[in-house]
């Protein structure tokens, strides 16, 4: 007799390959990635850094990851993701919602949104502790 293993709690999600991080590994602008691609969180974390990079204030920065940050949940929840559980950073395709995630975070905490960067940095930690390691610790 099989049993379900009620304590093992959600797999682990597995987003499909976002054709807007190749875009952006070539070298591609950020607004010009964004333009073709409106639902790639890589393509929204890549314009936040980018923003970031080039000394925007933190408010563009954190419209920008907050985008990226909502596309991704709608990705994360096409794609079997039920609002809590393992997001690996170990798979690739994860890795634009993780860093969207961890810019929210950053910026909420820049723009003194204190609870803002408790609950996202948190959420971090709790979906990737290798992507917390990486991106905030």
């Amino acid at each position: 007799m099989n049993h379900l293993d009620l304590m093992a709690g959600p797999p682990p999600t597995h987003l499909p390959v976002d054709p807007a991080a190749a875009e952006l590994a070539g070298g591609e602008a950020p607004a010009a990635v964004v333009r073709r691609h409106p639902e790639s969180p890589a393509a929204w974390a890549g314009l936040a850094e980018h923003a970031k990079a080039e000394g925007a204030d933190d408010v563009t920065v954190y419209a920008y990851s907050r985008v990226g940050y909502h596309r991704s949940l709608d990705n994360l929840r096409r794609n079997g993701w039920k609002g809590h559980g393992p997001v690996p950073w170990e798979h690739e395709p994860n890795r634009g919602f993780l860093q969207c995630l961890a810019l929210l975070a950053l910026s909420a905490r820049a723009i003194g949104e204190s609870a803002e960067w408790e609950r996202c940095s948190e959420f971090l930690r709790d979906s990737s502790p290798a992507a917390y390691d990486a991106l905030l610790g």
